[in-house]
């Protein structure tokens, strides 16, 4: 059993000859987390790991049952996360991962002064030589989608305490991966991909939205992993390559897992403001293996406006009235996102800061 902590995050391996099934819990007072691994024994001579870091204390006990219950102490109740570990290890290693930041979530690359803007990827995709699909009447994704990403970002804009970057302003071909480069190199807190889905069957409609999947992610991290010498600020700013394979491994993860919950949560905002100009295909935010979504640091977003496959659709989505309704609506999602998450520093953040003494004083007043 091994215990890896830093000021960032704290992680408890538990090496195993073979997978078992496991039930986690959580208490207070004390806190602490309870892994009950089932018909498990302990090895003899197993050593529990010394305190570290938020971890107070770690025991190990077996149950009647045949059962091995093992109790990690925490100074503190914090999100708790478990995986499988099988690659940096001979045997089978279960993880227990920690998060002891519970700093809000930022894109790693955005500058933090106080006031600023916050800075949005818009990615029109396809484009050049990939002209993505094409219409009954032979509309082709790359340019309404071009189009539709232009109105984005001049909405976006203008908008006070907003930027908007386009990662193609013209048409050409870029790989998946040059997206997110030009992302990262914009500083961006959140990137959109603009789409037009299609399928074989021209009357379905509608528009859906997606984030990066669980798998999507852990197929990123074994890239970003095995390439972290070079990340030297990965995540948040801090480098991957000074840290030994567990803790470089919990970093990603916990980056991750927050910029999948922080794209979920636009995601959703921008469905629900999509529904006010047209029928929504898939109301729930969906989750794909999208490449150009799986930038470990940035949260993102991928938008499938319309079918160009529907004929319908294609006309409309031909229509500059229809361009622009579409990127007001994605617009006024990613501003709802933003005024209720705002990242530290921002125009939104010193916005919302000044506004909580006047609630507090109105709440006193009407007290009194």
């Amino acid at each position: 059993m091994e215990l890896v902590a830093d000021e960032t995050a704290t992680a408890i391996s538990l090496h195993l000859s073979a997978k078992v099934a496991y039930r986690l819990t959580t208490a207070k007072d004390p806190s602490r987390i309870s892994l009950t691994l089932h018909h498990v024994r302990a090895a003899a001579g197993l050593v529990m790991p010394p305190p570290q870091g938020i971890v107070s204390g770690v025991t190990e006990q077996q149950q009647s049952n045949g059962d091995l219950r093992v109790t990690i102490f925490v100074d503190r109740s914090l999100p708790v996360h478990l995986s499988w570990d099988a690659a940096k290890h001979s045997a089978p290693t279960l993880v227990v991962r920690v998060d002891t930041t519970r700093r809000p979530v930022q894109a790693a690359h955005a500058p933090r002064q106080s006031g600023r803007d916050v800075i949005i990827a818009v990615d029109a995709g396809h484009g050049g030589e990939d002209p993505g699909a094409t219409g009954h009447a032979g509309v082709h994704e790359k340019d309404v989608v071009l189009a539709i990403a232009r109105a984005l970002a001049k909405r976006i804009s203008s908008e006070p305490g907003m930027h908007a970057v386009l990662t193609r302003d013209r048409d050409e071909f870029l790989t998946l991966r040059e997206r997110i480069r030009r992302a990262r190199v914009a500083n961006a807190d959140l990137f959109v991909s603009v789409h037009a889905d299609s399928i074989a069957n021209s009357a379905v409609s509608g528009s859906s939205v997606y984030v990066l999947s669980e798998r999507g992610a852990t197929n990123e991290a074994a890239r970003w992993l095995a390439e972290r010498e070079n990340a030297a600020d990965l995540i948040g700013g801090v480098s991957l390559a000074d840290k030994n394979k567990t803790l470089a491994s919990v970093l990603l993860d916990l980056s991750q897992s927050a910029n999948i919950s922080a794209s979920m949560s636009a995601a959703q905002s921008v469905i629900g403001a999509l529904h006010g100009v047209g029928l929504v295909r898939k109301p729930q935010v969906q989750q794909a293996q999208f490449v150009v979504l799986k930038s470990p640091d940035i949260p993102s977003m991928l938008v499938e406006t319309a079918y160009i496959s529907n004929p319908a659709e294609e006309r409309r989505l031909r229509s500059p009235a229809q361009q622009t309704a579409l990127a007001a609506a994605i617009f006024s999602g990613l501003r709802s996102y933003f005024t209720d998450n705002p990242p530290a520093g921002t125009h939104f953040a010193l916005a919302r800061e000044a506004h909580a003494p006047a609630q507090l004083a109105g709440l006193g007043a009407a007290a009194d």
